[in-house]
């Protein structure tokens, strides 16, 4: 059963030239959920690999605008694309009604079912396979983190013992699998766990929302194969951080240090800073630490099979990354009243864009002010 996490949207407050607002898409198997809906979500999702799917459940942490100013226009989409048999449902904290019901003049009538849940921390939804739990943040308003947890699996079936035991391969070889009790044609009695190793363990998925650095992200968190944490100011503006119930990236390393995870995913950055600037400072407490950009996925594997592992633009269609970037490119230096051009050396090579020899300081000042200038710039 794959599972990995895609990141649609990783900017604080508001959208960057490179960064959308929040939002985030868990797939597990052939389940889609979404995790916040900020300005943009359905527009990163057709621009991804992922596509804009009908979506059945959407969960919101919390209702500031810049993480859920998306879900209006979405709505919207699926019912002008003639959605009318798929129930959606959305998730949130309290004030979850009250939201939709000032949302209402603005989304009419729907022609498919839409239900809103509100929760409490602590609530935890059950999936069979798998449960949806809810904790409480920092910060000021009603907000919630949610955390995808796995069930324990069966340990290893042994082929060699069942052999031994006379356990005829077929059905009653699943059935054991599956932990029932099974009555062989002689009347022996064979239970799961004389096949069966020990039970193995699920994965772990906590997503925390806007929050200060916090014990119980850390307690929800323990051990979980990926916690992703929103790191909105640098440590020299740990002061305003605390002031306006956010968390600075070495902050967010202490959690996920206290709460023993396997990998740390920075999110929510603010204008002010390059991801690698914030990596830094959360590597110094925490090694395992990442910060994705738009349409990174995070890949997280069952525990025997290898850790979580971050796949650089692996949500984006790989015929549009080099077109793509390199009209960004274009447009950022346009801004700054610099001409360049696109070219390539042959077919199949990367697309570059050429300015002037006597532009070229201006253009790596006008990137280091504008974006992440390890993004799109190669050394000259």
């Amino acid at each position: 059963m794959d599972l990995d996490l895609v990141f649609l949207g990783t900017s604080a407050s508001m959208p960057t030239a490179m960064r959308a607002p929040a939002a985030f898409l868990l797939r597990r198997g052939g389940e889609r959920l979404l995790f916040d809906c900020a300005e943009g979500t359905q527009r990163q999702l057709q621009r991804s690999t992922v596509g804009l799917p009908d979506l059945e459940e959407i969960f919101l942490t919390h209702f500031h605008g810049d993480h859920f100013l998306g879900l209006p226009g979405m709505l919207k989409t699926f019912a002008l694309r003639g959605r009318d048999g798929v129930p959606l449902t959305v998730y949130g904290p309290a004030g979850l009604r009250e939201l939709f019901r000032q949302l209402k003049p603005f989304l009419g009538r729907l022609p498919y079912p839409l239900t809103t849940v509100e929760l409490e921390a602590g609530e935890e939804l059950e999936r069979g396979e798998y449960r949806i739990e809810t904790f409480a943040l920092e910060h000021g308003a009603a907000a919630l983190g949610y955390a995808l947890v796995e069930h324990e699996r069966p340990g290893r079936f042994d082929v060699d013992a069942a052999d031994g035991l006379g356990v005829p391969p077929g059905r009653e070889r699943g059935m054991l699998q599956s932990g029932e009790v099974v009555t062989l044609p002689d009347g022996r009695v064979i239970t799961p766990d004389a096949v069966l190793g020990p039970a193995r363990a699920g994965r772990k998925v906590v997503l925390a929302g806007d929050t200060a650095p916090s014990d119980v992200v850390a307690q929800a968190a323990h051990k979980a194969d990926l916690l992703v944490h929103e790191a909105t100011f640098g440590a020299s503006e740990a002061e305003r951080a605390r002031e306006t119930l956010h968390s600075t990236a070495a902050e967010a390393a202490e959690v996920a240090k206290r709460a023993e995870v396997r990998l740390l995913a920075l999110t929510h950055l603010s204008t002010r800073y390059f991801g690698s600037e914030l990596a830094e400072e959360a590597r110094a407490v925490f090694a395992d630490t990442v910060v994705p950009r738009d349409f990174d996925v995070i890949e997280v594997p069952f525990p025997e099979r290898g850790a979580p592992a971050l796949v650089k633009a692996g949500a984006r269609p790989v015929s549009s990354v080099d077109a793509a970037e390199a009209e960004e490119l274009r447009e950022l230096l346009r801004s700054a009243g610099i001409d360049s051009e696109v070219g390539a050396e042959g077919e199949n090579d990367p697309l570059t864009v050429l300015v002037a020899e006597d532009s070229l300081e201006a253009a790596q000042e006008a990137i280091e002010a504008l974006t992440e200038p390890d993004d799109l710039l190669a050394e000259p």
